[in-house]
This record gives C-alpha cells, sequence and structure tokens, in this order.
C-alpha cells in the first residue's frame, strides 16, 4: 500500500530529528519509509523538494549543512532546540484542573480527544495527578461529565464557529421543536449543561439545557463567522437563567395554602395570611436572579403573589401578560 503524504511527512520529520549529523537527500531516500514509492530519481527530487517545502512552510526548522567534511554533498537535520516546544509549567492547580477537565470528558465521543491531550501533556513532561488531594477542586458530579449526547456536536461547532439546527423541548414530556442557534459556548451549572448563544429565530440570547437537546445536532453555514461578543459573560447569563448568582435581594411573596411547594423550599416562612379570601403563607425567598424568580413564581399562576420588592412583581406581572397574550402594558 503507498505511503500517504503526512505518512511520510511524519516519516520524514522523526528521520531528521532522530540525528545529529546532516543526512544527504540520498540517505533520506533510503531510510525514510514513502519515498521509496517514487518511481525514478527524477521524481523522488520534486517529491523531496515539495516535502521540504512544505515543511518549511510548517514552520519546521529545517536546515542544510555539509554531510561530512570529506564531501561537498548537501545534507538536511532538523533543528531540535527551535522545534521542540517551551517547558510547559504548569501549577498543581492548573495540572489537577486538566485532570478534572480529562475526567469531564468522559463521553464516548470525547474520550478519544481528551486522552489524547492528556497523553500529550504527559509526553512533554508536564504531571497531571488526578488524584492530588492538596488541591481543591470542586468534584465532578457524575452527570456533568459529558454525558449529553449533543455536546460533542455543539462544541465542535462553537470551535468552527458555525451556527446550528437541533431539536428542542422545553420539558420532558413535551414535543421537540426545531431551533437555529448561533452557538457561544457550553457551560455547566449545578451537575447540568447549558448552550449559551444567539437564537436567530427569536432575535435573543438563549440558554438551552442540553438534556432537553436531540441527538440531530447540525452545523451549517460558513466557519468562522459566529463568535461570542468581547462584552459577553456566559458564566453571568446561565447564573442569572438557573438562578445561581449571588444573592441581590429578598423576595416576599404569598403562597397559598399546599401550593407551590416549589418555592416554599426556597424561602423561609414569615407569616401566614389570607389574601382574597384564600388562606396562604408569606415567604421570604433569597433572589439570586430576579428573572429567573420571576419565572419561577409566574409559573406558580394565581397560587403565587409577590408583595415586594415592586420591580419584581411587575416582572411577573408582565410575564403573565405575555403569556395570556396582552403584551406588556406598564
Amino acid at each position: 500500500m503507498p505511503t500517504s503524504k503526512i505518512e511520510r511527512l511524519m516519516n520524514l520529520v522523526i528521520c531528521l530529528l532522530s540525528t545529529r549529523q546532516f543526512l544527504t537527500a540520498e540517505k533520506i531516500r533510503e531510510s525514510v519509509a514513502g519515498y521509496a514509492d517514487s518511481a525514478s530519481d527524477e521524481a523522488f527530487s520534486r517529491m523531496f523538494e515539495r516535502d521540504k517545502n512544505e515543511l518549511r512552510d510548517l514552520g519546521v526548522p529545517l536546515e542544510t549543512g555539509q554531510a561530512s567534511r570529506f564531501s561537498t554533498v548537501e545534507g538536511y537535520r532538523i533543528n531540535r532546540n527551535a522545534y521542540e516546544l517551551p517547558d510547559i509549567d504548569l501549577d498543581q492547580e492548573e495540572s489537577a484542573a486538566v485532570a478534572v477537565a480529562v475526567q469531564l470528558w468522559e463521553s464516548p465521543e470525547l474520550t478519544s480527544a481528551a486522552q489524547g491531550a492528556l497523553l500529550k501533556l504527559r509526553a512533554a513532561g508536564v504531571q497531571v495527578d488526578p488524584d492530588s488531594a492538596a488541591t481543591p477542586i470542586t468534584a465532578v458530579p457524575a452527570r456533568t461529565r459529558g454525558s449529553e449526547p449533543a455536546l460533542g456536536k455543539l462544541l465542535a461547532a462553537v470551535d468552527a464557529g458555525r451556527a446550528v439546527h437541533f431539536p428542542h423541548r422545553g420539558a420532558l414530556n413535551e414535543p421537540y421543536t426545531e431551533r437555529t442557534v448561533e452557538p457561544w459556548g457550553v457551560v455547566t451549572a449545578h451537575g447540568r449543561w447549558y448552550l449559551v448563544g444567539h437564537d436567530v429565530d427569536r432575535g435573543a440570547v438563549r440558554t438551552f439545557r442540553l438534556s432537553r437537546i436531540g441527538d440531530d445536532v447540525t452545523e451549517f453555514g460558513p466557519s468562522g463567522v459566529v463568535h461570542k461578543p468581547a462584552d459577553v459573560d456566559l458564566r453571568d447569563i446561565v447564573d442569572r437563567v438557573t438562578g445561581s448568582g449571588e444573592v441581590t435581594g429578598t423576595a416576599t411573596v404569598w403562597v397559598a395554602e399546599g401550593r407551590a411547594q416549589e418555592l416554599r423550599r426556597l424561602a423561609t416562612t414569615a407569616e401566614e395570611k389570607r389574601v382574597n379570601e384564600r388562606s396562604g403563607t408569606v415567604l421570604r425567598i433569597p433572589i439570586h436572579s430576579r428573572d429567573w424568580i420571576a419565572r419561577l413564581v409566574a409559573g406558580h399562576g394565581a397560587d403565587a403573589l409577590v408583595l415586594d420588592p415592586p420591580e419584581l412583581r411587575h416582572d411577573v406581572l408582565t410575564k403573565l401578560k405575555d403569556a395570556a397574550g396582552e403584551g406588556v402594558t406598564s
């Protein structure tokens, strides 16, 4: 079977890296797999010239010099000091972070790439100790370890800077709808993966939980077109959507008796109170994200009523009116 061009170039690099003396073209022809396929001396010369130019274009420091003190024939070698990358100096936390990242990418699609990267780091002399007990790295929940089937495809699209189509559903019991998104990145929060990007159909920034994205993720359009805006913080967006940011205030919310258990779990009880002739409880709920808590309260309809702050009450009313098709009126 003929040797591929890539394989021949790799063989040439390995050969020229393994010697300190300059090797003649004839010696290289005898030693490097792939050149024996040349049909003639001229064919070999043309192939070798192309390979040398290609290596130089790739930045490989190919040197020429006298093959021996007794000959004027030109030889070739690679300057190892110029070719090798400088030492990679990771501190203990960085090394442990690399190890955690490898754990994180344990999906079948990503295992090969992650292990390959780890192997290269170790080959470069970098100590990557996944059992480093002295480094405070948070344990990675099992479900964050890249188990979402769409993860690999979405990361590939982000790397390529391309838009994607994918099926998505708001809840597990809802049907899929097609979404068109310019993906900016994937963030994990509280054991879940979230895609952040520009929803083309809605003309707005949106987050999508990966567990609700179907497997059929398709890239489209030219590469290098989609980029995360410089002023966008993906983590901040996900924190606001999931309500996991810093506490910025307290919401006072009345909930009907026996209702809104999700709100009750987040809150402390202030008092029992009747509203519109219904018995209920006044709750104090820490606000991590006003938008998130507004969506949460609005989801309970008439069973939950914001008493304070007024801004949150306005947000909830806006969402309820939007859901009713009335739009924003104040």
